[in-house]
């Protein structure tokens, strides 16, 4: 019964940030917005509820199954990719370093949240 609330609790969610995307024309993907209140939630309550818990366990053992679309996708257009190749490792790498400087950003203010918190 946990595994059904959680994931209704998620795709409540996911549906309520499409709503609000559609029904605002956002440029925000709903599934973003959905998210974000699920942390906004998660962030008041102070904990994750056990029936988000377990369905969130159980979607993440299939986390890999997400990368088989894009393997696809390079096998069947690799001789564009390899046609643009400069570009496409540019944007690779510039969109890594990003990732990697926004990530050490958060951590580092989380970091420093908690140690306020103490």
């Amino acid at each position: 019964m946990e595994l059904l609330l959680g994931l209704g609790s998620l795709l409540g969610f996911w549906l309520l940030g499409e709503g609000i995307s559609h029904g605002l024309a956002l440029p925000i993907p709903g599934s973003v917005i959905g998210l974000l209140l699920l942390f906004a939630i998660l962030c008041l309550l102070g904990r994750v509820p056990a029936s988000i818990a377990v369905a969130s366990e159980g979607l993440l053992k299939y986390l890999a199954l997400l990368f088989v679309p894009a393997g696809v996708g390079v096998m069947v257009y690799g001789d564009q990719l390899l046609a643009a190749w400069l570009p496409t490792s540019v944007a690779v790498v510039v969109a890594t370093l990003l990732t990697l400087a926004v990530s050490a950003g958060v951590m580092s203010a989380a970091m420093r949240i908690k140690g306020r918190r103490r």
